[in-house]
């Protein structure tokens, strides 16, 4: 899938094992620099990024088998590769990824009598870095063990800092000499002053356990909590990723994640196609005027794949249950329960060109064998898989999803992670049959709602790991919790801002949890996610501020599509209109928080206007107390016309 490559391999001007104390790593345009030093029987490093040093000098290095390669080391065999190549995505935020970094690779040795060592490998994008440490077969005498990472991460002043906080409101904002915590998932993002931010995650997560962090007012710096096993066969750690932005907005846009990871191992992947979803899940128990109640049964589901087929949705998800209960170890995934007749729910999807998504718990699959169960599903037609609930500890979760997901690649099947998943890390470049992963709180999931703030620093701080399934584009805000079993508690938000969500979370699947009946009440409204494309080819950020706002434009073909989302405030953006070509002008369709509307108490109104606008136009637009707001903006004709 590469369209454009250029690589150039060069030595560094070293003699092979020759020992060198201290040394500069560059970014292909030279502002950033990582200064790598082994003096005084101590290696360390500084990062600067252009006048700003991100780290002051850190320790760096491992401790393997109770030895320290922090200390008394010395560095040999350097070698440096620039790789300039542009690659064309499956399924991404992007339809091309340039992929234009330096990396410089040395190997660290003991000084005793009987030397160890293992490679580290930097990557210097101009927009971030990475590094890993990798152990060859000649690294491994008998077993590798690795106990503790030592590296640290020290800084000259303090900043503020949000993290990923799994299906809760996510951690932040935390001025950093402020509070030390010991425990620290990624994403974590860090202001530092107006015009500097950085995000850390991990790429490639394949081997072990994902590693968090652990924060030190004492110190002012961060350490890595990791847990490893033992190996006794070559192997490599997952990058500690690093990405860099004049503006938050930066972080989400990088790609630095998906270019870490090696290029796609999928030799024909046609079959992978991205979509919006129709779901069964949160339906359940909804009452239609004409008295027809959703149950997991055919019929309903053929109501769903009708209004999907006649609607521009391309996919129905049919959720946990559907072959008996799912935490049952009796209840088995290549049969069904009363009233679920698969075979013909598959026949009739196929006939009215739908997709079907099937469930699948991890006991089920392990019960019933894996590779017999998705063998099954692919014979049924369906077209791919979310898998829930996984098992085990982290390392173990680690492997199993890189299972799963390799053998639904064999039998043509995507697959959504839910329930907690291993973390995205630019997995989806090898493997774009992953489709997206549940990383963070769905709205009404968990039996809790959140509020508005959640949804915005989401898209800021959840969306950095890769694409989201947050099932997002609720219509009966009012009344969703009445009478449905599957929806717990109320839902905060306005519906203006369900259809953004659409549009500011990048997902391969992009679920719709109400029911036909309720989109089509706001008819007028629910155009706008029928007229929105199976994937949008770019994702750009607006505007954005952490906690308060963001703003989203993405296009799809020669059209495009706007969302912003606010907290519980009530607030007016501008709106700066100049990724629009200069030659053409457009009509924007806006779809907009009514003059009351309210995240609480009024979350059901809106308006819809039409004007007209072009590259030149700022647009001030409102949002209501936890709204949002929406544009559809459509070419009309060429300004010489």
């Amino acid at each position: 899938m590469k369209i454009k490559i250029s690589v150039i391999l060069f030595l560094l001007s070293l003699v092979s094992c020759s020992k060198k104390d201290d040394f500069q790593l560059f970014s292909p345009n030279e502002e950033l620099k990582v200064y790598i030093s082994n003096l005084n029987n101590s290696s360390a490093f500084t990062v600067m990024n252009g006048a700003d040093t991100l780290f002051t000098s850190s320790n760096l290095g491992l401790q393997i088998n109770g030895l320290s390669f922090a200390e008394h080391v010395s560095f040999r065999d350097f070698e440096q590769i620039e790789v300039d190549e542009t690659w064309e995505t499956i399924i991404g935020k992007q339809r091309t990824v340039n992929n234009h970094y330096n990396e410089y690779k040395w190997e660290v040795a003991t000084t005793g009598p009987s030397p160890q060592f293992y490679e580290i490998v930097f990557r210097l994008y101009n927009k971030g870095f990475a590094y890993r440490y990798k152990f060859p077969s000649e690294a491994i005498q008998d077993s590798i063990k690795i106990d503790q990472e030592l590296t640290s991460l020290n800084f000259e002043e303090d900043y503020t800092y949000w993290a990923y906080n799994g299906e809760k409101h996510n951690v932040g904002p935390v001025i950093s000499t402020e509070e030390s915590i010991e425990e620290v998932r990624t994403p974590f993002v860090m202001q530092f002053h107006d015009n500097s931010f950085m995000a850390i995650h991990e790429a490639e997560i394949t081997e072990f356990a994902p590693f968090s962090l652990a924060t030190s007012t004492k110190e002012q710096s961060l350490g890595f909590n990791i847990s490893y096993s033992k190996r006794d066969k070559p192997f490599k750690t997952s990058w500690r990723a690093f990405m860099l932005g004049e503006k938050v907005g930066d972080l989400v846009e990088s790609d630095l994640l998906v270019n870490l990871n090696e290029p796609i191992k999928i030799p024909d992947p046609s079959w992978i196609k991205g979509g919006k979803s129709l779901w069964d899940w949160r339906v359940l128990g909804f009452r239609t005027d004409d008295g027809f109640e959703y149950q997991l049964n055919t019929e309903s589901h053929k109501r769903m794949i009708d209004f999907a087929s006649a609607n521009n949705i391309q996919y129905l998800l049919i959720d946990a249950d559907w072959y008996g209960d799912e935490f049952n170890e009796n209840s088995d995934p290549t049969t069904t329960r009363d009233g679920v007749d698969i075979e013909e729910c598959m026949r009739y999807a196929s006939e009215n060109n739908i997709g079907i998504i099937l469930y699948l718990n991890d006991v089920g699959a392990k019960k019933f064998g894996l590779e017999r169960v998705l063998k099954q599903f692919s014979a049924w037609g369906a077209i791919g898989v979310k898998y829930g609930f996984m098992q085990g500890t982290l390392e173990e979760k680690v492997k199993h999803t890189r299972a799963i997901v390799e053998l639904c690649a064999k039998y043509k099947l995507m697959v959504n992670f839910h329930d907690n998943p291993v973390p995205p890390s630019g997995d989806r470049r090898t493997w774009p049959n992953l489709i997206t992963k549940e990383f963070g709180h769905a709205q009404g999931d968990a039996k809790y709602s959140h509020y508005p703030e959640t949804s915005v620093n989401q898209v800021l701080i959840n969306q950095i790991a890769g694409p989201l399934d947050f099932t997002n584009g609720w219509f009966a805000l009012h009344s969703a919790h009445i009478g449905r079993p599957k929806v717990f508690e109320e839902i905060p938000g306005t519906v203006v801002a369900e259809v953004a969500k659409l549009i500011t979370i990048y997902s391969g699947w992009m679920v719709l949890p109400d029911s036909p009946e309720a989109y089509l009440e706001k008819e007028d409204l629910f155009d706008c996610i029928r007229k929105m494309p199976a994937q949008f080819d770019s994702f750009e950020v607006l505007d954005a501020a952490l906690d308060k706002y963001v703003s989203i434009a993405r296009k799809a073909g020669e059209d495009w599509f706007v969302g912003a989302l606010t907290n519980r405030e009530a607030r007016s953006i501008i709106l700066d209109l100049s990724f629009l070509s200069e030659k053409e002008k457009y009509e924007a369709i806006l779809y907009e928080d009514a003059e009351n509307s309210d995240y609480l108490s009024n979350k059901e109104s809106y308006t819809v206007r039409s004007m007209a606008v072009d590259a030149n136009t700022k647009l001030v637009v409102r949002m209501s107390n936890g709204g949002g707001h929406v544009m559809h903006i459509k070419k009309i004709s060429n300004k010489e016309e």
